[in-house]
């Protein structure tokens, strides 16, 4: 059977119901994820994601834990728009003879999606880390001051405090970028983005596809919510784990600010080097299970949206049957 025609602007509005909906709920898991992923060997500040966001709420308060949160809800409804109907818009052009999906041509939609979204993806994903990871620094600063006044005590000289650090904000991030680099500052990470994302929707839809297809009552009817809901968290997770060691990489790459003693790098393989290297294997599943926690029911919620077609009932539009 061939892919329904789509109706854009209501997979535009699904995917950014979706999108709100699912990242308020489970943002403080990828702040923490953020935070567990930039922390290096010599630096560890948190042992694991309950201890960061206790943390976090001890030092920055309940809503620190929502940090970057207002970037993400500003530009994550073009970017799940742009996933989910970049992939529905490849389906239905590759199955235009009539015939059903293989498995090669679902992972090219996939493909595509994945390559659309970067567009957003990116700047979204720079402004987000430096906000996520700005109270991480902040907290290692001042654990440096403590000591270096305890030394300071120790040696019977003077102590000073250290000045607090401002909080940057997301328009102040951008102005600075925009001034010192360019457009291209917003896009620093580009290659670890498509690098994460490409391979991710590629293991995403076509296996979200087949697990949802094996929940359909009957030939022509679509799944129950529970099953849509189910197969788009078993699919995120899947492949949220796959991809982990390439969101390490883009993490650490995106990050302007480090805390003392850490590495920078000069590109992918210099990052990828250096983790393997100074960390071991382990660092690049850093933070996975916290994603696994941020993607299953982001997109699970975002797949439950779009196949109930909330959008077409606001629009007033007839759903086609998948």
């Amino acid at each position: 059977m061939a892919e329904k025609q789509i109706s854009l602007p209501a997979k535009l509005i699904n995917g950014g119901i979706a999108g709100l909906i699912g990242v308020t709920c489970v943002f403080p898991i990828d702040l923490a994820k953020t935070r567990l992923q930039n922390q290096q060997n010599g630096q560890r500040m948190y042992t694991s994601m309950s201890d960061c966001l206790i943390k976090t709420i001890r030092s920055e308060g309940y809503f620190g834990m929502y940090r970057g949160a207002a970037v993400n809800l500003t530009l994550v409804t073009p970017e799940k728009a742009i996933k989910l109907a970049a992939n529905d818009f490849f389906r239905h052009q590759l199955s235009k003879d009539g015939q059903k999906l293989t498995l090669l041509k679902e992972m090219l939609a996939g493909c595509g999606a994945g390559t659309c979204q970067v567009i957003v993806t990116t700047p979204m994903e720079m402004l987000k880390i430096q906000l996520q990871d700005a109270g991480r620094i902040a907290a290692q600063k001042k654990i440096l001051a403590a000591h270096a006044r305890l030394s300071a005590q120790g040696a019977a000289q003077p102590s000073v405090e250290a000045p607090a650090t401002p909080r940057p904000t997301a328009t102040q991030l951008t102005r600075d970028l925009l001034r010192s680099r360019g457009i291209a500052g917003l896009y620093k990470g580009l290659g670890a983005t498509l690098l994460r994302d490409v391979p991710f929707s590629i293991v995403y839809f076509p296996l979200f596809a087949n697990l949802d297809q094996l929940g359909r009552p009957a030939s022509g009817e679509k799944s129950p919510f529970y099953v849509s809901f189910l197969a788009g968290c078993v699919a995120g997770s899947a492949a949220a784990v796959a991809v982990n060691p390439c969101d390490v990489v883009k993490t650490r790459l995106q990050s302007l600010q480090r805390g003392a003693n850490e590495d920078t790098y000069s590109g992918i393989l210099d990052c990828a080097r250096k983790i393997l290297r100074h960390e071991g294997p382990s660092a690049f599943l850093k933070g996975a299970y916290c994603r696994a926690l941020v993607i299953a029911p982001l997109f699970g919620i975002a797949q439950v949206v779009y196949f109930l077609g909330i959008a077409e009932t606001l629009l007033g539009l007839q759903r086609s049957q998948p």
